[in-house]
């Protein structure tokens, strides 16, 4: 296979993401465990999940829009960018504008959409450092 989800070690019980229509764009990404979210601090939920897709596409991470406009929650980065050398856990960043909410696991919280990408003339993918870290691991803030 050359594109998918994986579940990580550790965690039972975890579905794959799937798409819900036969036009949706995006696959659901469950919540892997409870997680109580406030407006106070950004909440890492986890998914349980790690993805795998070609060098010249990108995963990007939205949060679903019912939660959003139903409970005020968004994702702390806006937009998640998972890049195909990312071999992590992928974790949401999440902060709540109106209080309080409890994410319960088994929830689906997010899309995931696989894009393929471009890059400038002269430059190639591939060719640059290596990753080494984990989650937010390409540079320092």
């Amino acid at each position: 296979m050359i594109r998918g989800f994986e579940i990580l070690e550790g965690y039972s019980g975890i579905q794959l993401p799937t798409r819900k229509t036969a036009y949706s764009a995006g696959y659901d990404l469950q919540a892997a465990e409870d997680v109580r979210v406030s407006s106070e601090k950004i909440s890492l939920v986890p998914t349980g999940l790690k993805a795998f897709f070609p060098s010249d596409e990108v995963l990007l991470i939205y949060l679903r829009s019912s939660l959003a406009v139903k409970h005020g929650l968004i994702l702390a980065n806006g937009v998640g960018v998972i890049d195909a050398d990312y071999r992590g856990h992928i974790i949401l960043p999440v902060v709540s504008l109106c209080g309080e909410f409890e994410i319960k696991r088994g929830m689906r919280i997010a899309q995931g959409l696989f894009q393929k990408y471009f890059t400038v003339d002269g430059d190639k993918i591939g060719v640059g450092e290596i990753r080494r870290g984990r989650f937010g691991s390409t540079g320092e803030f």
